[in-house]
């Protein structure tokens, strides 16, 4: 399996506010497979990786799909894409 690097990692916070970084396809499908839940999005996500992966689809496509799917998140657990949403104070 190879580590197909996104032109432009993704960045999420998890944990207690901790920013992580998302530079492959394997670490996106990781971090996607290691989420709770069972969302379409997250079912998408999972499928276009696996898609990049198999070499179906290249490593930005499946980068779009993981985004749609953390974006969808930001109301809830994942919290905003570190850089593409301003932040919101309470």
């Amino acid at each position: 399996m190879l580590a197909k690097s996104f032109e432009k990692p993704i960045r999420v916070w998890v944990g207690l506010g901790f920013p992580r970084q998302l530079n492959t396809v394997v670490d996106a499908y990781r971090f996607v497979i290691d989420w709770c839940g069972n969302s379409p999005e997250q079912k998408a996500a999972i499928r276009a990786c696996r898609a990049a992966l198999a070499g179906d689809v290249d490593a930005e496509t499946a980068r779009g799909v993981f985004v749609a799917f953390a974006r969808k998140k930001e109301d809830g657990a994942i919290p905003p894409i570190l850089g593409s949403v301003q932040p919101k104070h309470v």
